[in-house]
This record gives C-alpha cells, sequence and structure tokens, in this order.
C-alpha cells in the first residue's frame, strides 16, 4: 500500500512553467512505477508520463512531449513533474499515480488526491 500526496499546482501564464510534486508514504517507493494523468474540465481523465522504479524508463503522451519532464528521487519518496511552456489546454487536475509493475500508459493501481493547475492565456 502506498498513499500519495501532490503539491505545487497553482495559477500561471501561458508560456510559463510549474514542478509538481508527489511525496509517497510507506515503504518500497522504489519499487513503483510511478505515473501523472491529468482531467480536463469536463473530459476523461489522461496519461500525461510514466517513469519506472528505477527512472530508467520515461513515458510521454504526445501532447506534452518536448516540454514536460518526469523524474524521481527515489532517497525522497518522490516524484515530479516539470511542466515548461505552458498552455492554455495543459489545464487540468493533475493525479499523481502508482502501480507495481513495468511502465504503463493507463493501468496504475494507487492516486493521489490531484492538484490544480490552471493556465491563462
Amino acid at each position: 500500500q502506498v498513499q500519495l500526496v501532490e503539491s505545487g499546482g497553482g495559477l500561471v501564464q501561458a508560456g510559463g512553467s510549474l514542478r509538481l510534486s508527489c511525496v509517497a508514504s510507506g515503504r518500497s517507493f522504489n519499487s513503483y512505477t510511478m505515473g501523472w494523468f491529468r482531467q480536463p474540465p469536463g473530459k476523461e481523465r489522461e496519461f500525461v508520463a510514466g517513469i519506472s522504479s528505477s527512472g530508467g524508463r520515461t513515458g510521454y503522451a504526445d501532447s506534452v512531449k518536448g516540454r514536460f519532464t518526469i523524474s524521481r528521487d527515489n532517497a525522497k519518496n518522490t516524484v515530479y513533474l516539470q511542466m515548461n511552456s505552458l498552455k492554455p489546454e495543459d489545464t487540468a487536475v493533475y493525479y499523481c499515480a502508482a502501480r507495481v509493475g513495468p511502465l504503463s500508459y493507463s493501468k496504475y493501481d494507487y492516486w493521489g488526491q490531484g492538484t490544480q493547475v490552471t493556465v491563462s492565456s
């Protein structure tokens, strides 16, 4: 079992940057694949980025490639999402997620409560 708490959301102008953090409690953080998802207003939740347990593999949605970077610090039980060149369409609630198993674009077992990111034009 792992509990996830996100932080770092907020209001930013288009073209700006934000860094989201997700701290995991519980043991064996370094055995979990971690992911970030988002749910825009009125839309389904969608995959944003994922990182393997060691940090050696990452994956991104096409809509964020080249602008977002996922990373993790296993010593701090934390996964990050650096978001640059933000666009109004990046506005969403962002969720941190964890799974036991290899990198996945969809199937995660544990979820945080979400943090709001709003990008103004």
